[in-house]
This record gives structure tokens, sequence and C-alpha cells, in this order.
């Protein structure tokens, strides 16, 4: 069965693993979704990103990152938003890329150059599809 948004259940399996307060998620992979992934452990959301060989398209696996605490323990990641869907596109020219939560989270946006963050797309000076906010 094909899916329609694998981006969405990207964001859907991380949520619901830090619900969970799951350390490891899985998903299949693809090349957009291990970017986002990689996106996430530079900017410090997931402590790590592997990618495994399967008889498929391949797995990855994000370890979910929690602060110190042990009984109470708070995920790095507050909240995750999918912004461009594919029933609504959201496009964005450089000078008007958002800042999410005052600079506080990220906007993940689909570029020309590539995958990259919100600050990123401002210094090279490059819009395009907004695909997801993680703050």
């Amino acid at each position: 069965m094909s899916m329609t948004d694998p981006i969405a259940d990207l964001l859907a399996r991380v949520r619901n693993g830090i619900r969970a307060r799951k350390q490891l998620v899985e998903c299949p992979r693809s090349g957009i979704k291990l970017r986002i992934a990689e996106i996430l452990r530079d900017e410090g959301f997931v402590d790590g990103v592997t990618s495994s060989e399967d008889n498929k398209q391949g797995m990855l696996k994000l370890t979910l990152k929690y602060d110190g605490r042990a009984h109470g323990a708070h995920s790095a990641i507050t909240g995750m938003r999918r912004v461009s869907r594919p029933g609504q596109r959201e496009y964005v020219p450089a000078t008007k890329i958002p800042k999410v939560r005052n600079g506080l989270g990220i906007a993940i946006i689909s570029t020309s150059q590539g995958v990259m963050t919100d600050r990123e797309a401002r210094t090279k000076g490059v819009g395009g599809e907004v695909l997801c906010e993680v703050w």
C-alpha cells in the first residue's frame, strides 16, 4: 500500500515515540527523511540517526533525546508540525521564511540547494517549500 505523506508519517512516529517514552524510533528510509533526521540530529533534537539495509528500501532509526531527569524526563522536542501537505503546499520566498517560536525552534525547508533549516536558507538567500516546524 502506498503512503500519501511519508514526511507526516515520520513526524507522527517521532511524536508517538516521545509520548511512549521510547528510546528508539524506526521508519522506512528515503532520501528526504534521512536528511530531515540528520537536521534534527545536528540541531540537537535527537541523539543519533542510523540507517540500515533490509531487503526493501532500508530502515531509518532515530535515537530520541531526553533530559537527565529519571522520573519526569522531558524530550528535547516539545512539538512538531507538518506545514506543507500534499493537499496544500506552502512555498515561501527567501525574504518571508518563518521564524519558529521566535527563533527557539526550526523550520525545515526544501530548497533548490537541498533540504536545510530556516537559518541556512536565510543566509544563502533561497526560498522553497516549508516542510515542517520543530520546537
